[in-house]
Parts: structure tokens; sequence; C-alpha cells
């Protein structure tokens, strides 16, 4: 029976999952992955839990959330992708200099599709000193709906994931102030399960871990323009030019992990910005969200 894997969302900066699909790495180490979409974001840890997918991508946050509703939950991540955070922020105008002290004032839009950019963006404001309640902010259109807004200069700076990112810049329609990967270890994207499904089905998801670390090695080490060849069929409209320069860019950032096994750092990270932003109220441990069990075995095996 297929492992069921549920996307989370389509977004570029999930490059290594549909890299697993496309250059066979899960069937290369024996594990049968059926990829499907999910509805939204915000249901996907609950199909989980509700058995109509096996295994989901995500980010901890939807993982720490759903401790902090219900204490029992057996949710966990387990191989870690993503872990630096892929937003960028992109103004009008050069500054080389950028402090985010600079934001007072400005027409500023953040992300509005998902939580984590802004609440990581928040934290790094206050430890800047800086009040995002302060901030001029615009939460609501959409991504490429800032960007438009960016070109016709009706937005001072955008809070932005790449390819719109990277087009902007090529453009010359914006300017690079903030690749927010720069602040260090944020845990953002890994591969999620509840224990139950975990202990019943071990060695499928322990191959899963092995294909995962496979292809961030593929990523890693496989020309940009490569990897968008090899990609197209989940981004069929993105140039292959504006692909390659984006997954440059992301790589250039160490981006990707090295490996499947997340750094507590970076989840003390995420979880931190939680607690600054006000959707966590209470500490939640690294033991009851990150089962580390399968990497490790996975790094040693491999």
């Amino acid at each position: 029976m297929p492992v069921v894997l549920y996307e989370n969302f389509r977004a570029l900066f999930y490059a290594p999952f549909y890299a697993a699909q496309a250059i066979g790495a899960y069937a290369a180490e024996g594990v049968d992955v059926t990829l499907c979409a999910s509805p939204d974001p915000a249901s996907t840890a609950a199909a989980l839990h509700a058995g109509a997918a096996d295994v989901m991508w995500g980010g901890p946050l939807r993982v720490l959330l759903t401790h902090a509703r219900d204490p029992a939950s057996d949710l966990v991540c387990f191989c870690d992708v993503v872990q630096r955070d892929p937003f960028f922020i992109v103004g009008r105008t050069e500054r080389p200099d950028f402090r985010f002290a600079e934001l007072l004032g400005l027409r500023f839009a953040s992300v509005a599709e998902v939580p984590t950019p802004w609440l990581c963006l928040q934290d790094d404001l206050r430890r800047a000193r800086v009040d995002p309640a302060a901030l001029s902010r615009v939460s609501g259109p959409s991504m490429a709906e800032n960007a438009a807004a960016l070109r016709a200069g009706a937005l001072d700076a955008v809070q932005l994931f790449q390819p719109y990112a990277e087009d902007l810049l090529a453009s010359g329609g914006g300017h690079l102030w903030y690749a927010a990967a720069s602040r260090g270890l944020t845990a953002y994207t890994t591969l999620v399960a509840r224990r139950s499904v975990i202990a019943a089905r071990r060695d499928e998801l322990l191959a899963m871990v092995r294909a995962m670390r496979r292809t961030l090695h593929w990523i890693a080490v496989t020309d940009a323009s490569d990897i968008a060849v090899a990609l197209r069929e989940f981004f069929p409209d993105m140039p292959r030019e504006l692909f390659a320069a984006a997954i440059a860019r992301y790589r250039a950032l160490d981006l990707y992990a090295a490996d499947p096994l997340m750094p507590r750092e970076g989840f003390e990270r995420l979880k931190a910005a939680m607690l600054s932003g006000g959707v966590l109220s209470r500490d939640i441990t690294f033991a009851d969200c990150v089962d580390t069990s399968l990497a490790r075995e996975g790094v040693a095996t491999v």
C-alpha cells in the first residue's frame, strides 16, 4: 500500500519534495509514495489525524499549534528539509545597508497567504527594538498583487518568496533589502506524521528519510538550470532562467538542510517567534514535536 504524502501548497522553495518524485528517489529506496494535493495548508494536519494522509510536508509551526490545542497529539516532525526562512523583503529603491527601523513610515505589505513569514519577521523586528505594530503594514493582498503594487509605486516594500522576489530583482522592479534566511536556522519545512503511523510503517518512512537525504544531496550538487528542467512539470509556466536563478539564490543562502536531522536551534528560533507573536501562550518542547530517531538511523545507514 502506498504511503500517501500530502503537498502543503505549491511553492518553489519546496523544490526538494518535488525533486524526490522527479528523480525517482523514493523508488530507489524501495518505497511507494503517492503525492496528493492538500485542500489548504490549515487543514493538512487535520487530514493526518483523520487518516486521509500518512505523511505531509509543512511547517513545524502547524505541529506546534496542534500540540498547543491538544497536548495529547502524537503529530511530529521527522525529516528536516527547509532549514531557513525562504522569504525576502524587496523594496523600490536600493538600500544596501538596510535596517529594520527603516520600515517605519513606509508602505509595507507582509505575506497574507500563510502565517509563518510574518510571525518570524515580527520577531526579527522586536529583536531589533522595532515595534511591529508601529509599521504601516498591509496584510490581505496576495504576493502577486503586492509585487504588482511595488512595481506601480503603490507600495515601498514587500515581503515575498521566490520566484516573485527574483522576478522583481531581475527586472529592476525591486531591490533586495533583507533575506530572512540570513537570520540563521529557523525550522521551516519538514516531513510530518503521527507517531502511531511512524510505529506502524517505520520501514517505509525510514526509506522516505533516506530518499530525502539522497534528494538533498542532488539539490546541492546539481546545476540550478538542470534542477529547473527536472522539476518543470511542477512549474510548467515558470521560465527556466527565472527558476534556475531563484534556486541558485536559495542555495547560496543555505536554505536546504544537508541531512534530515532537525537542529534544535532552528526549532527553538521558530518557537520563540511564535511566543513573541502571541500565537503560542506556553512552552512546547522539542521532544513533544520532533522524532529524531528516523533521521538518525537514516543518516547512519546511508
